[in-house]
């Protein structure tokens, strides 16, 4: 009864999806930002987070199982489990969050939940089993069958609002009977009192068998599977009796918090009204009145007016104002109760801060934050818009822990980390659609090297005559390559020595030609990349009484070392990442197949116990990486992840030498 009506998050009706109000959402179809809601069945107050199924906003997941203490896996009943299935199972998985599943479009053509449930149980590893039966598929979808109540639910009305409770039609007995028999074994696999009873031989009552699956959901040992057709309405409630029936209340959750005075030991959160306050603030949002904090209270109360304090900065601040969510409704209310989701205006908070109402030591536990894997470099079209954009970048990487930002030393660009092509798209899209600022992306520059292949010598003589003082000086010695060993016992990757006996070098510009030889190191002669490897001896030279200087010693050194360094077989080196491939053992031929033609070293092939899925690591350089996050998930059907990181820079082959030499000078003249 929350809304009046179901949409569909497209809006091709004009009107969309109450819980994706975002413009963004509705044009591609999809959640991209969770919303919270909350609803009265029954006697119960149910809160409730509508998360993305996009493995691209996975924070968004991680953030909502962070804080409730029970979850509902929707499966697509054609599909099955999907990519994002496992990722969030995983998500569960780390968080102990019990759950129900339900899967759902049973109306659809090829719709199959016995199916589904069987890969629950072989790639999930759930124990799971069904506690519904559906009444007809595909288009005589109907209702649904209850195996512990043994009653049918047929969904009538425009909008399967009206709930029909009828028997169980003859046909189908059988195969109620075969479900039930099938459940009580599946629940004795993981409580004993059923066990007990199921090895007897006797059939457990009703209030008995609801009992069992509430302990073993609630200790994550067991998952009750639903069913229906959520855009049609049909199992919809009998899911929220489910949920009153299966998942716990916030005391029955074990929820911790850690002592700061103690080393961060656990102490149990009693999830009482009238024990002292603990709130996390989990997810914040730009509102046009000033930042919104969402939290959620685990213990104690928060009323209006009230002092609280943040544990993580000793901040201590008023609380002026305290909103439930509906999507993006808000309403006003004076005070909230220990398992509530409420949200705040006026607070200044980063994300997983807690509070409580007196100076104690007690944080929450954060949330688990994966590593970015995709990264692209952006720019305002104009330069007027520089403070909007930088704006912009702070309020986003404030609301989201996996969006990273920095300035790339050596190109000055932002470059922009995330989780996925989609990911840093749409972040570029609310940034031209909230703030006007319309962006140029461009692939990061990669972080080219130079060196050198052999000793050059050099005779340099800088000569320059105008008006009064001119600038005279020679510099004579030699660059060599310096061995890896070399560059572990000096600590740096690049030498300067001086050589010099006398005073043909005067001692007082021994500065300026070491600042000479760093100016040439900071930009090498082929592509503009900084050079590594290199020692630079300078042993002899000239100088003029008059004409000598500072500025004529370095700017000869500086050409001295480019021109030996262009006659020293000079080479670019290229950054070659460790890559780090998981995937299902089926799509094993195929992943290896693209790591080789992305120039790929495979390391070593790792194949799980149960011979489910693979581990593959390789060596490839990081110029073939753009795009493979979008290149793995399509081979795999999203279910392969990776990670990448640093390892060392080798020399290109000398093809891709000549075509980046060529392309840097290409972007020398247009800069000209």
């Amino acid at each position: 009864g929350r809304i009046k009506s179901i949409h569909d998050v497209r809006g091709k009706d004009g009107v969309g999806a109450k819980m994706d109000s975002m413009d963004l959402e509705r044009e591609k179809g999809i959640t991209i930002q969770s919303a919270a809601t909350f609803c009265q069945w029954k006697n119960a107050h149910i809160n409730i987070i509508d998360t993305p199924g996009h493995v691209d906003f996975t924070i968004e997941v991680e953030r909502a199982l962070r804080v409730l203490d029970g979850g509902i896996l929707v499966l697509c009943g054609v599909s099955g489990v999907q990519s994002q299935s496992l990722t969030v199972d995983r998500q569960m998985k780390r968080y102990n969050v019990p759950r129900l599943a339900f899967v759902n479009k049973l109306d659809r053509v090829g719709s199959n939940p016995d199916k589904v449930i069987q890969q629950l149980r072989d790639q999930l590893k759930l124990n799971a089993a069904a506690v519904q039966v559906p009444i007809g598929l595909e288009d005589k979808h109907e209702g649904v069958i209850d195996i512990i109540e043994e009653k049918a639910y047929f969904f009538d009305g425009e909008k399967g609002e009206e709930v029909k409770e009828g028997e169980i039609p003859d046909d189908m007995k059988d195969l109620v009977e075969e479900k039930r028999m099938h459940l009580l074994e599946m629940l004795s696999d993981s409580d004993d009192e059923i066990a007990e009873l199921f090895l007897m031989e006797e059939i457990p009552d009703v209030d008995t068998l609801k009992a069992a699956i509430r302990r073993t959901v609630i200790s994550c040992s067991f998952v009750p599977v639903f069913m229906g057709s959520a855009y049609k309405n049909k199992g919809v409630q009998p899911l929220l009796d489910g949920v009153i029936d299966y998942l716990p209340s916030p005391p029955e959750k074990p929820n911790h918090a850690l002592d700061l005075d103690n080393n961060e030991a656990p102490v149990p959160v009693t999830a009482k009204n009238e024990d002292p306050l603990l709130a996390l603030a989990f997810k914040l949002d730009e509102t046009q009145f000033g930042q919104l904090t969402y939290m959620r209270i685990y213990q104690g109360m928060l009323k209006k007016g009230m002092f609280v304090y943040n544990v993580n900065d000793g901040k201590k601040v008023k609380l002026g104002r305290i909103v439930r969510m509906h999507s993006n409704d808000m309403e006003d209310i004076s005070e909230a109760g220990s398992g509530e989701v409420v949200a705040m205006f006026g607070i200044s908070c980063k994300s997983m801060d807690t509070f409580s109402d007196g100076p104690k030591n007690l944080v929450m536990s954060s949330m688990f934050v994966p590593e970015p894997v995709m990264s692209l470099a952006v720019m305002p079209k104009k330069a007027d818009m520089r403070n909007k954009f930088a704006k912009a970048l702070g309020k986003f990487t404030n609301e989201d822990p996996t969006l990273r930002i920095r300035v790339d030393d050596d190109t000055n660009e932002t470059i922009l980390s995330g989780m996925g092509e989609l990911h840093l798209e749409v972040y570029v899209e609310r940034m031209s659609r909230e703030y006007g600022v319309e962006c140029i992306i461009g692939e990061p520059k990669v972080n080219y090297k130079e060196t050198i292949g052999r000793k050059q010598e050099f005779d340099w003589t800088h000569k320059k005559q105008t008006g009064g003082a001119g600038q005279y000086a020679r510099v004579i010695g030699y660059v060599e390559p310096l061995s890896e060993e070399e560059m572990e016992e000096i600590g740096q990757v690049t030498e300067f020595q001086n050589d010099c006996v006398g005073t043909n070098v005067p001692p007082e510009y021994y500065s300026a030609c070491e600042k000479g030889t760093m100016d040439a190191m900071n930009e090498g002669g082929l592509v503009g990349a900084a050079v590594e490897r290199v020692r630079v001896v300078l042993n002899d030279g000239a100088s003029h009484e008059v004409d000598s200087s500072d500025l004529a010693f370095r700017t000869s050194m500086a050409g001295a070392v480019r021109n030996a360094m262009r006659q020293a077989s000079p080479k670019i080196l290229e950054p070659i990442m460790s890559v780090e491939v998981e995937i299902p053992s089926e799509f094993q031929g195929a992943v290896v197949g693209a790591l080789n033609r992305r120039m790929g070293l495979i390391q070593t092939t790792e194949t799980s116990d149960d011979g489910s899925g693979v581990r593959i690591e390789a060596e490839i350089p990081l110029a073939n990486m753009f795009g493979y996050s979008t290149e793995l998930r399509s081979q795999t059907q999203g279910k392969g992840e990776f990670t990448m990181e640093y390892h060392k820079h080798v020399e290109v082959t000398t093809n891709i030498q000549m075509e980046l030499m060529e392309k840097y000078e290409l972007e020398k003249k247009e800069s000209n």
